[in-house]
């Protein structure tokens, strides 16, 4: 579904990125793990088509999609949550979600979206009608998923899903993450909790500085020494 082919990327002139290549095949949950300054952000920032890569190419199925501007992304059935959410902090929580939808006039079919988000997110349906900008940090994040599924994603792109959340919150995230892919949504996953990422996915990819030291089977990869040592505190 998804192909980096030898994508290198530069801020200025630091280079953010060096001739990374993954993969994204359909119906998976691909997994993006990494400290901090990795380049794991600029690898979704370059899929959604905010940077454009100096070398290499991102294409997306089958199509060259590499700088492609970012709104032409979305019908063509590509999504993001980004890192802090960025959900409208004056609007309700179902007009948050209403925006999600802003390519769509099927009324009906957004309507059953909306339901599906909230039976995914009880909680937002509590909230429906609240500021999404009075939401405690988790209600954000679900607020955040919950808008970019409202686009009818082929391919869900989620940035640090779990980060800065009480342990409670995180484990319900990624029941929702593993739902949302049970109903046959493609996830690729950027996220510092290593441990839950590595469970939730089918493969995954380590990054360190840009560049792709490991990647296979998300077991495989949890059980290297290299990794419980780095990223699972082993």
């Amino acid at each position: 579904m998804l192909t980096l082919e030898n994508v290198s990327v530069s801020y200025g002139a630091i280079e953010a990125l060096t001739d990374i290549s993954l993969t994204v095949n359909k119906g998976e949950v691909v997994t993006l793990i990494g400290a901090n300054g990795a380049g794991k952000t600029t690898t979704l920032r370059t899929i959604t088509g905010l940077l454009e890569p100096r070398n290499g190419r991102v294409v997306y199925e089958g199509k060259t999609i590499s700088g492609m501007a970012t709104h032409r992304l979305v019908p063509m059935g590509i999504a993001m949550s980004p890192e802090g959410r960025g959900v409208f902090a004056n609007l309700s929580v179902r007009e948050n979600l209403e925006m999600g939808a802003y390519i769509r006039n099927d009324k009906k079919g957004i309507a059953d979206d909306m339901e599906r988000a909230f039976t995914l997110f009880p909680r937002m349906k509590e909230r429906e009608q609240q500021k999404a900008g009075t939401l405690s940090g988790g209600e954000q994040q679900m607020l955040a998923m919950g808008r970019a599924l409202m686009s009818r994603p082929r391919l869900l792109l989620l940035d640090e899903p779990s980060l800065g959340l009480a342990p409670l919150v995180v484990h319900s995230i990624f029941e929702a993450i593993d739902e949302i892919r049970a109903e046959g949504t493609t996830i690729l996953l950027v996220e510092q909790n290593a441990n839950a990422a590595l469970r939730h996915s089918d493969r995954a990819y380590v990054l360190e500085t840009g560049r792709i030291v490991m990647e296979g089977d998300s077991k495989q990869i949890a059980a290297d020494p290299r990794v419980k040592e780095a990223y699972l505190g082993e």
